[in-house]
């Protein structure tokens, strides 16, 4: 009796945990929706941002990236890239002068304009930055570490831009 009991208060409370957040609006993530259709981007095809960028854009299926200069006039919108650039910065020595600590930064400062060069999106600047200890005896696995963290702030960047990218409403 009371095992039968204990089932069915779980599933009343299953029932209303579900019906909660159906109510509140819960919902997974979906592909953004973008106001235009067509993208002109001169990221450098050296970029690993810019590689990455062009690739969730493109995986939208809703987003065509134009890079090739002499077709600009097919696009929607513009995106200039202003500044993508990876610092590295030392943080701490230890006592017999050698690098303890580094900081590892990525900028990246971007505006969208209309050919027409109504600006969309005003010259806006992402940075992400990591901080990082060094050790001479590893030092290659000191290295995969920082192009780990370089992919992970790179990742970032790119969902940042994403998301104020499908914020744009209307051209």
């Amino acid at each position: 009796m009371q095992r039968r009991s204990l089932l069915s208060l779980m599933a009343s409370t299953a029932a209303l945990s579900a019906l909660g957040l159906g109510g509140c609006g819960f919902a997974l993530r979906k592909a953004p929706n973008f106001a235009f259709t067509t993208l002109y981007s001169g990221l450098a095809e050296t970029s690993p941002l810019g590689v990455e960028l062009r690739r969730s854009l493109e995986s939208t299926r809703k987003v065509k990236v134009i890079t090739d200069g002499r077709q600009i006039n097919e696009a929607q919108v513009v995106l200039d890239v202003l500044l993508d650039q990876r610092e590295k910065v030392v943080l701490s020595l230890n006592a017999a002068g050698q690098v303890r600590e580094f900081q590892l930064r990525m900028r990246f400062r971007f505006r969208l304009r209309t050919l027409a060069g109504k600006e969309l999106i005003p010259a806006t600047e992402i940075t992400q930055q990591r901080d990082i200890s060094f050790n001479e005896s590893a030092v290659l696995a000191k290295e995969a570490e920082e192009n780990l963290l370089y992919r992970d702030m790179q990742s970032d960047i790119v969902q940042q831009v994403m998301r104020r990218l499908a914020a744009v409403t209307a051209l």
